[in-house]
């Protein structure tokens, strides 16, 4: 394998202009990769049958940033031949079928960028202070992620 294709890179990013999909899977990627795996997490128009108008995302920024850095670093100890990690995730406003996140894990072969994903987000939606309304025709909620260990520690 030719070392000289650059170091890992992560690409971590929170903005609330539409996210492409595009855009974050072209950053993973490395000649000396053969896979790159990409979660795309997309606003539905329904919950528990209330009709879904959009969501809006809040997030304390430079903690969530610093979140998703751990998880990078987690990734690469967990899954050492992962080249590149992308996450980025839309703050604001975010219509239905929009994304609302972005992963994309490029690795030699496609076990290790597979499993990366799904760690990143998992780990994401446990740990990291982003906060999802969910707006509906007449009414709205701040939803807690089941995953979330603050949440679950006061239950």
């Amino acid at each position: 394998m030719d070392e000289s294709e650059g170091v890992p890179e992560d690409f971590i990013k929170l903005k609330s202009e539409k996210l492409s999909v595009d855009e974050v899977s072209e950053l993973v990627v490395s000649p000396c990769c053969g896979a790159v795996s990409v979660f795309i997490g997309t606003t539905r128009n329904n919950f528990e049958g209330k009709k879904v108008v959009h969501l809006e995302y809040e997030a304390y920024t430079s903690m969530a940033e610093s979140e998703i850095k751990k998880i990078c670093r987690d990734v690469r100890q967990k899954w050492p031949s992962i080249k590149h990690i992308a996450v980025h995730h839309r703050l604001g406003v975010v219509p239905i079928t929009e994304a609302s996140v972005i992963i994309a894990v490029s690795s030699p072969h496609r076990a290790e960028s597979l499993e990366a994903v799904t760690y990143c987000i998992n780990t994401l939606k446990a740990s990291v202070p982003i906060w999802k309304k969910e707006i509906y025709e007449d009414e709205y909620s701040w939803k807690e992620n089941k995953e979330c260990f603050w949440a679950n520690s006061e239950k």
